[in-house]
């Protein structure tokens, strides 16, 4: 999962133009004031748990988001909404489902505490909460906060259906389609005295066919005296 909070020293000035960032200065730092805004991206790159399951890049996802402003920032609260793909763990077919990926996130002015006061008067009293993102220039990535929603939201194990068969374990073939299909079980233990009765019955043969053909003979040489 990815970290919201993660790598921001190395973070670069955001660009309004990138429709996963959003700009908060309708607020106008008022607390109270409320912005709602509907906007439909096209998904980025790997956007779900990969390998299993996700929204293809390029996709539509539709985010509809309500911005608040309070005391020490703009909270966000949203929701995804979206078709991701990927495959049934148990029989391997495709599988598709609608995404509906809730979300809230904090992000904080860079020049206030969780009080809503002045970081440099509230050092000696408390820790920066880094619990919260800071604000760049009014504006906030939501990027990393789509990511994690979305993959909370999939399944980390996709089924095509809840009473899906799987593939048969010694052939693969579907039990869906095949849900008669079986093999019959061999215990070796009884395999290995079959092939040593097989095997005793075969010398026994053997031994009455040369008693037989012994017999003959003594029958034709008494014949002949």
């Amino acid at each position: 999962m990815n970290d919201p909070k993660a790598g921001r020293a190395l973070s670069t000035r955001l660009d309004h133009r990138d429709p996963l960032v959003f700009d908060t200065h309708e607020l106008g730092r008022r607390p109270g004031a409320l912005q709602r805004i509907s906007r439909t991206i096209d998904a980025p790159r790997d956007l779900g748990v990969a390998g299993v399951i996700g929204v293809p890049e390029g996709a539509p996802v539709e985010i509809d988001l309500r911005l608040e402003s309070v005391m020490e920032g703009v909270l966000v609260t949203g929701t995804a909404r979206a078709s991701a793909e990927g495959e049934c763990v148990r029989c391997l077919e495709s599988v598709e489902l609608e995404l509906d990926a809730d979300f809230q996130e904090m992000f904080s002015y860079p020049d206030s505490d969780d009080r809503g006061r002045s970081k440099a008067a509230a050092d000696d009293e408390a820790e920066d909460d880094e619990d919260m993102i800071p604000l760049e220039d009014g504006m906030f990535d939501l990027e990393p906060v789509l990511r994690d929603a979305v993959v909370l939201a999939l399944p980390m194990q996709p089924v095509c259906r809840e009473d899906c068969a799987g593939l048969c374990s010694e052939c693969g073939i579907s039990l869906n389609e095949n849900p008669d299909h079986h093999h019959d079980a061999v215990d070796i233990r009884w395999a290995a005295l079959q092939g040593l009765a097989g095997s005793q019955g075969t010398d026994e043969k053997d031994n009455m066919s040369g008693s037989s053909d012994g017999d003959v003979r003594s029958a034709a040489e008494k014949q002949e005296k």
